[in-house]
């Protein structure tokens, strides 16, 4: 399965319209890969919250568009990280907004979304400006010449529950990816709990972070593809960069049952 991971930088200087063309065009020249990955909120900005409001869009709004095509021009299967995602409250008093992944198929079709189920901020923050998600999402994606491979997805925050990515493993996922707009302040967790996610649960574990400087807050990069066994097969800078890689997904299951941890589970 060959991955590429846009560790995309921006600052406060950059246009929405400016910087999805340029996402999109970096999209573009990852033909030939079979999955694609962009950050978090990396179009509304991963800390500018005052801004979520105003550039909140549907599903089928303009950075998703422009997002499909890329993905049908490259012919790639493209997480194209997150947007603030606007619709009607499912519930009173919920405000309609959520951050939401957004992956598009080869052919630029919207086959999966997941809106984030853990919201950063401490009861303040995301948790006063969007609701939480509350669905797994786990689907497959083709990759050339072989079988396809089962991807979970979860952003960010996210990574620090771990539960979540074992109801993931229980749903069939091999493959876990983790769009995020973490900061540099952090950056040593960021690594580090990827690395445990992937041992704990036996998953490659796709992280692409932001990079750049945006509304006062330096972001981590460092983005990274870890392996079923905890191992750091690619690993990004501080700065803007691309990861491309080959991984061997059919170690995964090699690995599993080589040293079997999960079969030993015994707590509900």
């Amino acid at each position: 399965m060959k991955v590429a991971l846009i560790q995309l930088a921006y600052g406060d200087d950059e246009s929405v319209a400016d910087r999805t063309r340029r996402a999109a065009d970096l999209v573009r020249a990852q033909s030939g890969h079979d999955l694609v990955v962009l950050p978090e909120l990396w179009a509304p900005g991963g800390f500018d919250y005052r801004r979520w409001d105003e550039r909140a869009e549907p599903v089928d709004g303009p950075v998703a568009s422009a997002l499909a095509a890329a993905a049908r021009d490259a012919g790639v299967t493209l997480h194209a990280g997150s947007i603030i995602e606007s619709g009607e409250p499912l519930e009173p008093g919920d405000k309609g907004l959520w951050n939401t992944s957004l992956v598009f198929s080869p052919a630029g079709e919207l086959v999966a979304t997941y809106r984030k189920i853990h919201r950063f901020g401490f009861g303040e923050g995301e948790p006063l400006l969007i609701d939480a998600g509350a669905d797994l999402a786990v689907l497959d994606v083709p990759v050339a010449g072989g079988a396809p491979v089962t991807v979970g997805l979860s952003t960010c925050y996210d990574l620090r529950f771990p539960e979540l990515y074992r109801r993931l493993v229980d749903a069939g996922a091999e493959v876990l990816v983790v769009p995020a707009a973490w900061p540099m302040a952090r950056i040593e967790h960021w690594s580090l709990l990827g690395r445990a996610r992937a041992i704990e649960d036996q998953c490659v574990v796709l992280q692409c972070n932001t990079a750049g400087t945006h509304a006062r807050h330096e972001m981590g990069g460092h983005s990274q593809v870890v392996d079923a066994t905890g191992k750091v097969l690619a690993a990004a800078g501080a700065d803007e960069q691309v990861l491309s890689i080959d991984i061997d997904t059919a170690a995964i299951a090699t690995w599993r049952k080589t040293f079997p941890v999960l079969a030993d589970r015994r707590l509900p």
